[in-house]
């Protein structure tokens, strides 16, 4: 076998619990196992000492969580029993009982230290141990769903809450024609089938094949990563703003001289659908002592935003996001994509993303304007398990917010040595009130008048004068 994977299956129902979707479980699991996959199966169970020896097999294993996964490619998956379920006296066995909170703080204590491939989460609808392992995984994700009946309280109370969580799904499978066709009516999207039985292993591992494809390579290139170690530390900041943005009044001239004042070795100026404030800052890079990598945030037309790092000519709003990735190409730079599943601000979503994964370069997983912290853990899982290299940046439309987050990288020369840099870099953050920085936002652009803007920007620009003549900071 070419490739080894780490698999992670998840039932919501106890392990003890006889049912097609266990049978299913424990059938294919063993198969991966057998071809040489490393795979653990995740369940609830109904015995305390089954989880109290699953506990102490993950205390254990604290100190090398990957010694989990020993001995579990020869045929025989290890179980690990999440926590336990208690059975409600009349209630049918195939409905997933209310999830506990320790099974759900297990879950994501497990995935967030188990380096896996693939969580397969079975039957995800919430509240369930196969919707938390959805909630908290770092890795690829598959869904697999069983059930031809209609379950009233995902598909019609909870429709949109369910679609949110069965968004991070990078495949879906459906054991019967009619629970695609099911599944397909509530929650559309691709569905392979995948009836149970003797070839469904075999049928898995080329969907996990397929998947693993599409992740970037993880070291990039490591002769150019052996060469930049030797270059010098910069702080960079990789998303801002300036008075060329509509909703910005900050001048070139003042955000470069914060941006030193704020001890920034490098700087992406990245206005709204203009690059004219890039081109602009770049021509004053020099003289500032500031590195400065021309950019454009974009807005596609219906599919979100995407920067452009690393360009030369503006590129027009309103292509389609495959459109726009490519021109970013054909000059030279980078897709770099913005504040993703952030709800707040225009993102392209999920579905869209995955239609040009193979063309991102690098994603931003921590902005801090992204108002729920969410949003951005979203990010940070979707970078991991493609292997994208990831970005910050501020975000800034007024300086008071320049370098709250930065990035601590080897100096780079072009956009090549910019993302082998990138993928080794450091993130840092530092606390900044959001509700602070947009409101400064908001009365230095909507709350002023055009003409008291222009004065604004006038003393601005006289006070930076007044500093540069008296030898002051800059």
């Amino acid at each position: 076998m070419s490739t080894r994977f780490a698999i992670a299956h998840v039932t919501p129902y106890p392990w003890e619990a006889e049912n097609e979707v266990n049978a299913h479980v424990r059938r294919v699991a063993t198969e991966l196992s057998r071809r040489g996959h490393r795979v653990l199966v995740l369940a609830p169970s109904r015995s305390q000492e089954r989880v109290r020896a699953s506990r102490k097999a993950l205390r254990a294993a604290r100190g090398e969580p990957q010694s989990l996964l020993d001995g579990t490619d020869d045929g025989s998956p290890r179980v690990i029993a999440v926590g336990e379920v208690l059975d409600v006296a009349g209630v049918a066995r195939r409905r997933p009982s209310a999830l506990p909170i320790d099974v759900a703080r297990t879950v994501e204590e497990l995935l967030g230290t188990v380096e896996l491939d693939f969580v397969h989460v079975h039957e995800p609808f919430a509240p369930s141990t196969s919707n938390a392992a959805l909630r908290h995984s770092r890795a690829l994700n598959v869904g697999s769903f069983h059930s031809s009946t209609e379950r009233l309280l995902s598909t019609l109370v909870a429709r949109r809450f369910v679609e949110s969580f069965f968004g991070r799904l990078d495949a879906r499978t459906a054991s019967l024609p009619a629970t695609v066709e099911l599944m397909k009516r509530y929650f559309p999207g691709d569905y392979s089938l995948v009836p149970d039985g003797e070839s469904s292993a075999a049928q898995l591992e080329e969907i996990y094949r397929r998947l693993a494809a599409r992740r970037h390579p993880r070291d990039g290139d490591p002769g150019l990563s052996q060469r930049l170690s030797a270059r010098p530390l910069l702080e960079v900041d990789l998303h801002m703003h300036t008075d060329h943005s509509g909703d910005c009044a900050t001048p070139v001239e003042v955000l470069l001289a914060t941006a030193r004042e704020e001890g920034l070795g490098a700087i992406a100026v990245t206005d709204h659908n203009e690059i004219s404030g890039a081109l602009e800052a770049r021509a004053q890079a020099a003289a500032a002592g500031v590195k400065v990598i021309v950019g454009e945030e974009v807005k596609t037309a219906g599919q979100g935003e995407v920067i452009g790092l690393f360009i030369e000519e503006k590129i027009p709003r309103g292509l389609s996001l495959q459109e726009t990735v490519a021109e970013i190409h054909r000059q030279g730079g980078l897709v770099y994509v913005p504040h993703p599943f952030d709800r707040m601000h225009s993102v392209p979503d999920y579905e869209h993303l995955l239609t040009i994964i193979d063309e991102v370069d690098a994603i931003e997983i921590f902005n801090p304007r992204v108002a729920i912290g969410a949003f951005n853990e979203e990010a940070v899982r979707f970078a991991a398990k493609y292997r994208i290299p990831a970005g910050a940046g501020s975000d800034s439309h007024v300086v008071q917010g320049l370098g709250s987050v930065r990035i601590r990288m080897r100096d780079f020369d072009g956009p090549t040595e910019f993302l082998q840099s990138l993928r080794d870099a450091e993130i840092l953050t530092r606390p900044s009130s959001l509700l602070y920085v947009q409101a400064l936002k908001f009365l230095q652009t909507r709350a002023t008048p055009p003409k008291a803007q222009r004065a604004s920007k006038a003393r601005r620009l006289k006070r930076l004068g007044r500093a540069h003549g008296s030898g002051g900071r800059r």
